[in-house]
């Protein structure tokens, strides 16, 4: 599109107020596309969203093989039902507690390379505010909320985003405290809802995730996932609850 217009990368750099050194490492995949680009493009050259729709396509590479699939199958969701043990969803992140989250998880990797991995984990949060946003209801480990990722004041605002979007009409959030006892679900888990498909499911652990979708391993990890919910806190304890921790956190 930039030489159909017969523009120079120079040219097209200063339309977008973007480095030109920065659009020609995109245009040859030296570097990860940055996030708000594709929307600038799209916008520049009226392209009725294809730059956005490549964007999304190209993000999925970013994803090991096991997790491809289920990459694949999160937006088309009507419903999205997940147990966090030890994080807080990635669709639920703040871009600060995401990077140190990152930090923990990589403790090898480079500045860029944990933005990189962070800038396709954000890529995957433009689902909830599309046109048709999927349902979410999160359980919430105590874990994932008292062992602090990056702070305080990190953990705070995190606290902060979850309760925006719990307030809000597609989303809903419950905690499974520490005296509810123990359960029988070893890891976070993620349930897909579809308006014309079976529900699927997704476990995952530390370098590693398995999708279910024999009705056999579905039903099991439903039943898992309804004995947690009803051991959780009601979703208005919940708020309340978190709005507590919140305050403790900044006191």
């Amino acid at each position: 599109m930039r030489k159909e217009r017969g523009l120079s990368l120079v040219d097209l750099a200063a339309e977008l107020m973007h480095a030109k050194t920065v659009l020609a490492d995109v245009e040859t995949a030296v570097r990860p596309i940055p996030r708000e680009l594709p929307k600038e493009l799209d916008e520049f050259f009226d392209a009725g969203g294809i730059f956005g729709h490549l964007y999304k396509l190209s993000y999925l590479e970013a994803f090991p093989d096991w997790s491809r699939r289920f990459m694949e199958l999160e937006p088309l969701a009507s419903q999205v039902w997940e147990y966090a043990a030890s994080f807080f969803p990635g669709l639920w992140q703040t871009e600060e507690y995401g990077l140190a989250a990152l930090r923990l998880g990589l403790p090898r990797a480079d500045s860029e390379e944990i933005e990189r991995v962070w800038s396709t984990r954000a890529a995957r949060q433009s689902i909830l505010h599309g046109d048709s946003p999927p349902f979410m209801w999160v359980v919430l480990d105590e874990n994932a909320i008292r062992r602090q990722v990056g702070g305080p004041a990190v953990m705070a605002r995190q606290i902060e985003h979850v309760l925006r979007l719990a307030d809000g009409p597609h989303a809903a959030v419950q905690v499974l405290p520490f005296s509810a006892g123990a359960h029988g679900m070893p890891s976070s888990i993620t349930l897909l809802d579809f308006l014309d498909a079976p529900r699927a499911v997704y476990a995952e652990g530390y370098g590693t995730g398995q999708l279910l979708e024999s009705p056999a391993e579905v039903q099991a990890a439903t039943l898992a996932y309804d004995h947690l919910q009803g051991a959780a806190l009601s979703p208005k304890e919940s708020k309340v609850w978190l709005r507590c921790t919140m305050e403790e956190l900044l006191a």
